[in-house]
């Protein structure tokens, strides 16, 4: 059972994500929380500007390799609207951050990609364990992945309308 001031924190990525889209990016965001508690730093994805590496997860972990202390960074937690990619897996583990709480996974945005009839990724969707088998992972949130995939619905509705 999720904590509710994880739950506000997921809820707070879904908001994210939402920014995102209205901005014209793909439906993701982003929240760090330090072993107290603190939000210390949140972000959306911001490919549409042309690097497909502008995933918040990525952000958050540059982020927090220049402004927290190896010790802080393994007791952070990163809450997200969607399972990190490999490229976010890889970054995070790398950095040296702890725990990883999404909503959605990536298997899940596979489902509904192919049941839209939206291509896939350009790269293969992993499961975070499989590239960081050591940081420590907990989704899906059941309750919230609704409203997850609405978002990711909008996305692929209006990329099938543009014929994009």
């Amino acid at each position: 059972m999720m904590e509710n001031r994880e739950l506000a924190h997921l809820r707070r990525c879904v908001e994210l994500a939402e920014e995102a889209l209205e901005a014209g990016d793909e439906p993701f965001g982003s929240v760090l929380v330090d072993g107290a508690g603190t939000v210390r730093a949140e972000d959306r994805n911001r490919v549409a500007g042309g690097d497909s590496t502008r995933h918040p997860e990525f952000e958050l972990a540059r982020w927090a390799a220049e402004n927290l202390t190896p010790d802080e960074r393994d007791a952070a937690t990163v809450y997200t609207s969607g399972e990190h990619c490999p490229m976010c897996s890889a970054a995070h583990a790398w950095v040296g951050l702890g725990r990883i709480v999404y909503v959605a996974s990536s298997a899940q945005l596979g489902e509904w990609l192919s049941e839209w009839g939206r291509p896939q990724g350009p790269v293969r969707s992993l499961p975070v364990q499989e590239i960081a088998p050591d940081v420590r992972v907990e989704g899906p949130v059941d309750e919230l992945v609704p409203a997850i995939k609405e978002l990711h619905r909008r996305l692929a509705d209006k990329a099938g309308a543009t014929g994009a």
